[in-house]
This record gives C-alpha cells, structure tokens and sequence, in this order.
C-alpha cells in the first residue's frame, strides 16, 4: 500500500483545535499516521530541496511513456465494450436475443444504472485499495461480460449483462481522475485528461470500421455475436497487460529507480494535495457536501448529459465525421489549458459557447416535411456539437487539481459521475428519432456554460480573498510559506482548510 509513516508527527492545524465545537473537522487535535500521505517517508527524503528541473523532466517522460498508454487501451476499451450493443444491433441483436418493444432502449439506461448504484461503492475502493489493482480487475470483470454477451438468449439475460456491465465499468473515469492527481502535476494534468479522453472519439472510429468487417462475415455464428466475442477478449487481454505494468503508487513503480520515486512524489506533492491517503474520514464527507464545488460541477455534469443522448444518436443515423472534431476539439483544448495558466474556464466557456450555438441551430433550423430542409446547417451543427466534450473532460481536472484530501476527492468525483447517469439516457423519447428538435438540447448546454460561469466566479472570489488575507497579516507565500502548504497537502489536508492553496483557474 506505499510508506508507511513510522511515528506519529505532533503538528497541529487550527482545524483540528477547533474539533471539539464543529463536528465537520478533523478528529484529532495531531497529525497522526493515518493523516499522513501513503508516500510521506519518501517525499520526506527530498527534505525540501528544490527539483532539478532536468530530473523532473526525465521522470515525467518515464512516467508518460509508462502510465499515460495504459490509461489510453483502458478508455478506449471501456468505450467499445460500452458501445458493441450499438453495433450488434445492426448485426441481429434484437432477433437473436429475442428483443421486443422497447426493450432495446431499456439496455442502455441499464447500463447507466449500474454505473449510478455503483458509484458510492466505486469510491470506496479506489480509496481503501491499491488503486492500479481494482482497476485492473474490473477491466477483467467487464471483459469476461462482454465475451460472454453471445450467451445471453433473451431480455433478462442481457438485461443483467448490461447492468453488471455499468457497475464494474463505474470504476474507471473516477478511478483515472485520481490517477492524474496520483502521478501529474495540476499544470500538466488537461493535457493528459484529454489524451485518454479523446479515446472516445478513436473508437468511435474504430468501431465503425470493426463493424463494417464483421458485417462482412458470412460463415460461423451470427454477426452480431462477432461485435462482443472481438471486444471481450481484447479486453481480458489488455486488462492482463493493466495488471501486470500499472503501479498503485509512484513509490511501487518498477520502472522508476529510487531516486526517482523521490522526484516523482515531490513533483507531484507540489500540487498540494498529496499522492494518496487510504483512510476514509468523516469529516472530509461532511465538507465535501457543503462545498459549492461539489454542486456545481454536479449540475454542471448533468447539463451536459442532457443533450448527449441525443447528440450520440444522431452522430449515428447522420453522420460519423463527428469523432474526428471531438479528437481535436480535444487535443487543442488539453494544450491550451497545459500551456496557459489558468485559462481552463476559458477553454470550458468557450467550448460551451461553441455547443449553444449548435444546440441553438439543431433547435431552430427548420427541417421541414421530409425532413430533408436545412440538412447542411444541422450536420455542421452536429459535428460542432462535439465540442461538449471539451467542457466535460475539464470539469474532471476541476477535480483532479482543485479538491484536496483524499476521502473528499473521491466524493466529489463519485458526485459528479452520479450526475453523468442519472439524466441523459432518458431525456429525448423514441418519437423524437432521428432529427431530435427538442429545446432540451440547447437548455443542457446554457445550464452547463452558466455553471462554467459560476464556478469562476467563485474560485476566483476564494483566491482574492486568500491572497488579501495573506497580505493583511504579512504572511504572503514566501517559499517557507509554500512548503507549509506543500506540507499539509501531504498530510491530507482539504483545500479548504489548507491556507496556502490556491484554485487552479
């Protein structure tokens, strides 16, 4: 499980003082070895020395060439196997499983379902347990559903597949969220966000050229079989290859020599926030229910899954060039955030902006009796829709690099994926197929641009504030002050009741 701190260390914070009278903060008046990071004997080697630039860049390349390629085959996978029931489906799904009615639309909001009741467990244990290891075995489990998928005869059958399938799946993008904070620093955290983000869209081209072989197949079992028995194995493949080379910590990875654990843990204790703390506590789950961030980037998560039901249906029945714009849209937004400081709720505002105003033309442009009218404008429209990625994949660094204290960390990301399931699947009805003209896609989008606004606003507030307060007592943060900070990130301390820290913006 990493460093294990030998004693107890005797620093008291203010927070934990003031215990006895607010029950939401610590519980001890110390800082004891269960408050102490997973990686704090090793960070401790640095003993406050300055990084040499030239080792840090080293270890950052070790670190992109080992961890950020399995964090990409993981979410390309997860997508796929989520997906193969939409490319099955062209294949005889429905005969062969004996599908009636509505029963086809019930197995995607399944999936959701599982993905939603799983969540509070999902936390819990990329928390309590090595985190490289409970991915690893969900990919397995997800895997051996998706082989199996052929097996299923009729609706019960796939029903329970498709559920099991979004519980075991519910692990990943909390878990990889965490995986960012683990091994990255804040300022290089959109670019690698975006790099396994953008999986989605690669396989959304994948995808369609896998099911254009398979509709090729003339021999053996039925087509559509074919989809699930290619992606299961695959998957249990790659989730062998997952648990064999993905470290649980910095200080576990076999590709890092000693010395350069050290330098991978400080790099990453910059941040301050820490690398991992396995221990739930009470107080975090309390702060983190009435910190404003958490509600915001939970209303946020479910504005965007508003329109994407429709968004993902359309990109199907009009047209596929959309997972091209999604990869760039992506790619260039994950530079910018990377390159510029504080300049994520920019990017976010102006990927948003981009979606409203497609939302507005899907909306507004007059399709006509055929539905033939205006047929240019709502595709453009369309492959512009795929902007709302851009937004989404940055409210997750909101979490990776604004939340600190572990347990807190966890929940919030468990919150805002809560919000990812519950909405989205069962926003447009079947009559609406395939033009989707609904005004829900263009409110999904303004809600989710006004939360961009708001979430600004206030952590820009938070810093302003911390900054006159610091001047105010003469404590501006000189480097002493920056590695106390530094220094309580280690020690699991929230952002909120970390004085040094500063949003990312």
């Amino acid at each position: 499980m990493g460093d294990k701190p030998a004693a107890e260390v005797e620093i008291a914070t203010s927070a934990q003082q003031d215990q006895a009278s607010d029950p939401y903060l610590p519980e001890k008046t110390h800082i004891s070895s269960k408050n102490l990071d997973e990686t704090y004997n090793t960070y401790k080697q640095q003993d406050g020395q300055d990084l040499d630039p030239v080792e840090a860049r080293q270890v950052l390349r070790k670190i992109d060439t080992h961890i950020l390629p399995l964090l990409m085959g993981t979410y390309l996978l997860q997508y796929l196997d989520k997906t193969s029931i939409n490319s099955a489906s062209v294949f005889g799904l429905q005969k062969g499983t004996n599908l009636q009615g509505q029963q086809y639309s019930w197995l995607t909001s399944l999936f959701y379902i599982g993905y939603l009741v799983a969540q509070p467990v999902a936390g819990y244990a990329i928390q309590r347990l090595p985190l490289g290891k409970v991915i690893g075995y969900t990919v397995l489990a997800w895997g051996l559903l998706t082989i199996t998928t052929p097996a299923c005869t009729n609706f019960a059958g796939i029903a329970a597949n498709r559920f099991l399938l979004g519980v075991f799946e519910s692990v990943v993008n909390p878990g990889f969220v965490l995986c960012l904070s683990l091994w990255y620093r804040a300022d290089e955290q959109p670019m690698r966000m975006v790099s396994y983000y953008s999986m989605n869209g690669v396989a959304g081209i994948f995808g369609g050229l896998l099911g254009y072989a398979v509709g090729h197949i003339t021999t053996g079992l039925p087509p559509w079989q074919y989809v699930f028995l290619i992606f299961g194995s695959v998957s249990l493949a790659w989730g062998v290859v997952f648990l064999v080379f993905m470290p649980d910590l910095p200080t576990t990875a076999r590709f890092l020599n000693p010395h350069q654990k050290v330098v991978a843990v400080e790099r990453v204790a910059q941040n301050r926030q820490g690398v991992k703390n396995h221990h739930f506590k009470k107080y975090q789950m309390w702060q983190c229910f009435r910190d404003p961030k958490t509600w915001i980037l939970f209303v946020m998560s479910v504005a965007a899954q508003i329109p994407n039901a429709a968004q993902s249906t359309l990109g199907k029945t009009i047209d596929l060039s959309c997972n091209p714009v999604q990869v760039v849209s992506l790619l260039a937004s994950g530079y910018i955030g990377s390159r510029f400081a504080n300049m994520r709720c920019v990017v976010m505002l102006a990927g948003n902006l981009v979606c409203v105003a497609a939302g507005a033309a899907l909306v507004g442009l007059p399709v006509g009796a055929d539905g033939t009218e205006n047929r240019w404008g709502r595709l453009v429209a369309l492959w512009l829709c795929s902007f709302q990625s851009v937004g989404f994949s940055m409210s997750l660094t909101m979490v990776s690099s604004n939340v600190a204290g572990y347990t807190k960390k966890q929940l919030t990301g468990a919150i805002l994926f809560v919000g990812y399931c519950i909405i989205g699947p069962q926003t447009f009805i079947e009559t609406e197929a395939p033009l989707y003209t609904s005004a829900c896609i263009l409110i999904g989008y303004s809600v989710k641009t006004l939360m961009v606004i708001v979430l600004y606003i206030y952590m820009s507030t938070v810093n302003k504030k911390r900054d006159r307060e610091a001047a105010v007592s003469g404590s501006n943060l000189t480097p002493e002050k920056e590695q106390e900070a530094i220094e309580q990130g280690m020690q699991d301390v929230t952002e909120l009741d970390n004085p040094g820290f500063r949003y990312v913006l």
